[in-house]
């Protein structure tokens, strides 16, 4: 018995679709319909469902059946060249849609403006696009025990054959946490799934205790994140594509694990944790901290975190973690270019600007600023308006939540006077860029102005380059 699914024949946007999951067929040479796409892997449902399939990759000109999945609405759709098509950015909409390749037999019944197709039993692949440097973090510590480890092994081998390991799909590497941690293989030995099952398989259980004598059975996760970030990811690192350690706990970890994060989120890792069955009774009081999942990972919104009961009956938890890890969007925790920049803006606000230009700058920059995850973890902004003199209008500490931090580079008052650029890159870069944790070269100044400055840029411009910020 093969179901039957609504098949709708059109180029039509997501929006003009009922059901949660729905199949389109595409007509061939859509894309010379003009079609509008908004967003890259995941699209905004104003976008053209067919469009949207060529710029994914998932059909050519030649058209064909998709599966269209419908998804909560967002913000920051970021817009991309891909397979001809030119995707739009688009700051929000109300709902989303991704799609995928399903191989299909269609049984046409013409039923108004809709077609109906049956479905050969090959399952249709939910997964988006999953371009990402993964470094799966293996427990091997004594409590584990080999059994329980060569069942580890088997779940990550299931894991690398559903995230379709390859050259133009994700890397994957292994490292076994115990007292010494130890790198298994990195990134770019094997891009293939069945040499990396065959490397999986060949993995040895190191076992070993814990850094202290009182923990006897627990891992020291804490320190092989450490090791993750600071050996694993230096060499065959893809530029551009998110790095993500999967972290795989058995019971609980034996050491801190929050400072390791912090480590990993500043170097531009992401961390996804597994924990894996319960600690025994007699852990739960050898454990330093319960709370340690709120801690590891920046958000405790359930978008870095898989929990599995056993190492028994765990194949059907492969293909939602698959689905979780390659959902990037939500992968917001590391420091990439949209969320661990001090973002200061230095605002021209003199007499040859005006009021009303005045406003469409302070409009512009709004749109900028709201492309990046401003929050107390994120990325910062502050912004400083000059003449011939500076006003500091607020730093890069006053408003960690996005919304107000928008709401205050609306709020700029105009001040009028002259020009005198080259003092205020000066002062900004005094004030403007506080200490804060974060890495070398993230401080960007734009400075926003309309004309000759009265006094010497170039100085203070290159003083500013100097001391890490960047202008433009």
């Amino acid at each position: 018995y093969s179901p039957f699914y609504p098949l709708a024949l059109s180029l039509s946007f997501c929006l003009n679709l009922t059901e949660e999951k729905q199949l389109v067929l595409c007509p061939p040479n859509c894309t010379l319909w003009r079609v509008s796409v908004f967003g890259s892997r995941v699209y905004a449902a104003v976008s053209s469902v067919c469009g949207a399939a060529v710029h994914q990759g998932v059909i050519r000109s030649s058209g064909g059946p998709v599966k269209v999945h419908k998804l909560q609405g967002r913000q920051n759709y970021l817009g991309s060249y891909s397979h001809g098509v030119q995707s739009q950015a688009l700051s929000r909409w109300t709902a989303s849609f991704t799609v995928c390749l399903c191989h299909v037999v269609l049984c046409f019944d013409c039923a108004e403006h809709f077609y109906f197709a049956s479905i050969m039993p090959t399952s249709c692949s939910l997964l988006p696009d999953c371009q990402m440097e993964i470094a799966l973090l293996l427990d091997s510590s004594n409590n584990i025990g080999q059994r329980r480890f060569n069942l580890q092994k088997n779940f990550i081998s299931k894991l690398a054959v559903m995230l379709k390991i390859g050259p133009n799909g994700p890397h994957v590497g292994v490292v076994q946490a115990s007292d010494t941690p130890q790198t298994e293989f990195l990134l770019t030995n094997y891009t293939q799934p069945k040499d990396v099952v065959f490397a999986i398989k060949e993995v040895a259980y190191l076992g070993g205790n814990t850094n202290t004598d009182h923990l006897v059975c627990l891992v020291p996760t804490g320190k092989a994140i450490m090791h993750t970030v600071e050996s694993f990811f230096q060499t065959g690192v893809r530029r551009g594509h998110p790095r993500v350690i999967v972290v795989f706990i058995d019971g609980w970890p034996s050491d801190d694990l929050e400072d390791a994060a912090v480590l990993a989120r500043e170097s531009g890792i992401n961390v996804f944790l597994v924990p894996v069955a319960k600690p025994a009774l007699e852990e739960l009081g050898m454990v330093r901290d319960k709370d340690y999942m709120k801690k590891a990972v920046c958000k405790d919104n359930g978008y870095f975190t898989y929990a599995i009961p056993s190492w028994f009956g765990t194949t059907k938890h492969v293909k939602p973690l698959a689905q979780k890890l390659c959902s990037v969007d939500q992968l917001l925790c590391s420091k990439t270019c949209y969320n661990s920049v001090n973002l200061g803006f230095l605002i021209d606000g003199s007499s040859s600007i005006g009021e009303g230009n005045f406003r469409l700058i302070l409009d512009f920059i709004t749109a900028v600023a709201r492309s990046f995850d401003i929050s107390d973890i994120g990325s910062r902004v502050g912004a400083v308006q000059f003449t011939y003199d500076q006003r500091m209008e607020f730093n890069m500490y006053d408003y960690p939540v996005k919304d107000d931090a928008l709401r205050a580079l609306q709020g700029i008052p105009y001040m009028s006077g002259g020009t005198a650029t080259g003092d205020a890159v000066a002062y900004a870069t005094q004030n403007l860029f506080l200490a804060r944790k974060a890495g070398p070269g993230r401080n960007f100044l734009i400075v926003v102005t309309d004309g000759q400055s009265y006094d010497d840029v170039r100085g203070p411009a290159l003083a500013a380059q100097k001391e890490g910020k960047q202008l433009s």
